[in-house]
């Protein structure tokens, strides 16, 4: 079974996929660095440019027959049973990442991605089977144990479980804003 941990960067993807693949003895996979090992990855500055338009028939074959749980903010791009989404408040986000010391561009792309459910969206486009899940305030016990009960009951897809909308007011700050500098 391949389960993909998904979602904008900051959210506890890695801490979340970890736990997950110690839990079920299944393999833990950084999608940056299975990229990087097929050929699929490129250095571009601080990241990583993935190959994303190959990378779905590379985790097909490397991937088919093993147990795993694949952590990415694109791991929902690659063939997976499931693809397990994990959101945060984008005003908790754009605490995280400021702390984290992002650029303000970063942090704005992130919490835009996250008030408007990107990453989900796009999840649902290539998946059949999501499960969303809203890690704001959660400890990452608590949130593993979510997915493990939601997975055991054999729950197909869990999407619209939250709206952030109410919280843009909140978050307009982490926002890019019209004619601001774009390099700060």
């Amino acid at each position: 079974m391949i389960i993909s941990v998904t979602g904008t960067p900051g959210v506890g993807k890695t801490t979340i996929a970890k736990l997950l693949a110690g839990i079920l003895g299944y393999d833990y996979i950084n999608l940056k660095e299975f990229a990087v090992s097929n050929g699929l990855g490129e250095p571009y500055g601080d990241e990583i440019a993935i190959d994303v338009e190959r990378l779905p028939e590379v985790a097909r074959k490397k991937l088919k027959g093993k147990n795993a749980v694949v952590d990415s903010h694109l791991s929902h791009l690659i063939p997976s049973d499931v693809v397990i989404v994990l959101r945060t408040n984008p005003r908790v986000l754009g605490e995280r990442l400021t702390e984290r010391g992002y650029p303000r561009s970063k942090v704005a792309d992130n919490v835009e991605a996250e008030l408007i459910d990107l990453i989900l969206v796009e999840a649902l486009e290539f998946n059949k089977r999501v499960i969303e899940i809203d890690t704001t305030g959660k400890e990452p016990e608590t949130v593993v144990n979510e997915i493990l009960n939601l997975l055991n009951e054999n729950t197909g897809k869990q999407v619209g479980v939250v709206d952030w909308s109410r919280y843009y007011d909140e978050v307009v700050k982490y926002l890019h804003v019209r004619g601001e500098n774009e390099n700060q």
